[in-house]
């Protein structure tokens, strides 16, 4: 037995030896390879921090909006009715007719806000039909005191919502359209049938406002449902008077939104179905416009032939 133990060890001991060494050597260049990685990675993530900071210089300085776009120069983003969600594109405006639901004149814009093309789009609408006047209804995106005053002074008539941004009536309490005018007396009445009075003008963003209030909410019975504040208080805008006229010309036709939505919505719908709703398949503002003009062209001709035939149609355009 001790023959045969002692004949055994001195192998054991052996292979262990080797297969420590081994081990010693594939750790050894595992660790190699893993440093060489990592190294190859730092390079990179350098390199791609140093593009970063080029495009990040570019954005803040280069571009006034700071956004860049890498497929599209031009696009911007454009937010989607879906909260915080938004798409890299272009801003379509249009004026569509309500009557044969033809349109009557295009524009695409990078702009990703509507509140700024009401009275372009409106005034364009008006100068191709050749009319003096002008009715137009659009929905509360477009809503914007500076745009509604500039279609008055260009004798077009509009119809939109006001939209909701102040937040009171959402906590329920009283908002500005519970307040009553009185020109006469240059007083706004509340709720509770007190009289705000004018106590001082001043200039806000360009705008010219007057201000209104009362010393006898303290003891009001129903002030919780008005105003936290000591008093609450009503800003009237010099032009205040054109934004009333649209909200009376909305309570009168509350229909207005309905029709727009039958009317505005439809081309839309029919130019996306026969885009296959994808994408512009042209880059850069000028190339686009000249795609959506081909739209355009392509979905009034195809109206026109609907409302008059082929024929009428084709003897007009010979005419």
């Amino acid at each position: 037995m001790p023959l045969l133990g002692k004949g055994l060890v001195t192998p054991v001991v052996k292979d262990l030896a080797q297969l420590d060494t081994a081990d010693l050597q594939e750790a050894s260049e595992e660790l190699a390879a893993k440093t060489t990685h990592l190294k190859e990675k730092l390079v990179k993530l350098e390199s791609e921090m140093q593009r970063l900071a080029a495009m990040e210089k570019l954005m803040l300085v280069a571009s006034p909006d700071q956004q860049i776009s890498l497929t599209d120069p031009d696009s911007r983003s454009m937010a989607t009715s879906g909260r915080g969600s938004g798409v890299v594109g272009y801003n379509v405006q249009v004026a569509v007719d309500t009557e044969h639901h033809l349109i009557i004149t295009h524009e695409v814009t990078n702009e990703g806000s509507d509140r700024a093309q009401l009275a372009n789009i409106a005034s364009r609408a008006k100068q191709v039909l050749g009319v003096d006047e002008l009715k137009a209804v659009a929905d509360r995106g477009y809503y914007s005191s500076e745009e509604i005053l500039a279609c008055h002074e260009a004798g077009i008539e509009v119809t939109l919502p006001k939209p909701m941004t102040s937040g009171i009536e959402a906590r329920g309490r009283f908002g500005k359209q519970d307040f009553r005018y009185v020109g006469e007396e240059d007083v706004y009445v509340c709720p509770a049938g007190e009289k705000l009075s004018y106590h001082y003008t001043n200039e806000e963003n360009g705008l010219v406002l007057r201000r209104y209030w009362i010393n006898a909410c303290q003891s009001c019975a129903i002030k919780r449902r008005c105003t936290t504040g000591n008093e609450r208080r009503i800003i009237r805008w010099e032009h205040e008077q054109v934004l009333e006229a649209v909200q009376r010309r909305l309570d009168k036709n509350p229909q207005a939104m309905r029709q727009r939505r039958e009317t505005a919505e439809h081309p839309f719908g029919t130019l996306k179905m026969r885009m296959g709703a994808t994408h512009f398949l042209m880059k850069r503002l000028p190339k686009v416009a000249t795609e959506m003009a081909l739209h355009v062209l392509a979905y009034n001709l195809t109206r026109v032939m609907n409302i008059l035939g082929i024929q009428p149609l084709m003897a007009a355009i010979r005419a």
